[in-house]
């Protein structure tokens, strides 16, 4: 009996060993892996940042990779004192601002009644709706439309048609559902109507989710090109994204920026490019912290509840 103790005793040493040294390689496995995809995912942002502030003949060159060859902020400089850049940077926050408010708002009201379990013909409104995700009438059909409602050439036409995703409303909908129905009864017993119950009780035990909604919209709106592309006609009202195809993808540069890059010797049309896109990507990456817990929370409440 002893020795089967003695026996077994180490046999549960050795196993454990081998557990633990498989442990820890799996665990060094995952930890090569996700800094490789870490690696993949940051460094392409960090090369665009390096180049934008590199002496252009270093990045003509091919020398820039991981250091900034010649580091000045002649490209930065050069792209403020760019009236068409600045004008279309402004109209993209702009534009985003007042889309986001358009679509929290949209997006509320037609979630709220459609989260209410005694809303007559809720099921009829919400099929409706769901058969939008799949069916829509083309683009030819929506330009006649804007054409005909008089929103072409205007912030009306880049905001209004995508007032509402079904698939956010949906996920609202999911997370106005899980709020006790019992606040709503003593908020009526107190004499609120709907909108007050939305105002005063729904939105406030949403913020997760508000949240959540704004994030997707905003970059939504702030990466969108194609309407603007398909609906504007002067360039004034252009938003960065449209600015900044033009030059990545057509190559066109603004007269002022031809202008002033004779002045700033170090200066290519390859670090103006990369510039922009920092500068273009720059706002949501410092947004995005900020709202990280209310985005993983609100998505996660808002797909799961039922």
């Amino acid at each position: 009996m002893k020795h089967d103790a003695v026996r077994g005793a180490a046999g549960t040493a050795s196993t454990g060993i081998r557990a633990g040294a498989g442990s820890r390689l799996f665990d060094g496995l995952n930890a090569v892996i996700m800094l490789a995809l870490v690696f993949a995912t940051f460094y392409p942002l960090y090369y665009i940042f390096v180049v934008s502030v590199s002496n252009g003949s270093a990045v003509m060159r091919g020398d820039v990779a991981f250091w900034p060859h010649g580091f000045n902020w002649d490209t930065y400089r050069l792209i403020f004192k760019d009236p068409s850049i600045v004008r279309s940077y402004g109209n993209t926050i702009l534009y985003t601002t007042v889309g986001t408010a358009i679509n929290l708002i949209c997006t509320a009201l037609c979630a709220y009644p459609l989260s209410k379990k005694d809303f007559y013909g809720r099921s009829v409104f919400t099929l409706l709706i769901v058969f939008t995700m799949f069916f829509s009438g083309g683009l030819i059909p929506s330009y006649l439309l804007v054409q005909k409602l008089g929103m072409l050439n205007s912030i009306w036409a880049l905001v209004i048609p995508g007032a509402i995703s079904v698939w956010n409303m949906i996920i609202m909908r999911t997370f106005f559902q899980g709020i006790p129905a019992e606040l709503y009864d003593s908020a009526q017993i107190d004499g609120a109507n709907e909108l007050t119950s939305l105002v005063r009780i729904t939105l406030p035990l949403s913020k997760p989710i508000m949240a959540t909604m704004a994030m997707f919209y905003a970059v939504g709106h702030w990466n969108s090109f194609f309407p603007a592309m398909i609906y504007l006609d002067e360039k004034v009202k252009f938003p960065l994204q449209i600015v900044l195809r033009n030059m990545v993808v057509m190559g066109e540069m603004s007269s002022q920026s031809q202008e002033i890059s004779g002045v700033f010797a170090s200066v290519t049309a390859t670090n103006i490019k990369y510039a922009v896109i920092v500068i273009a990507v720059l706002p949501i990456v410092m947004i995005y912290p900020f709202v990280q817990k209310y985005f993983i929370k609100g998505t996660m409440i808002g797909s799961l509840k039922g």
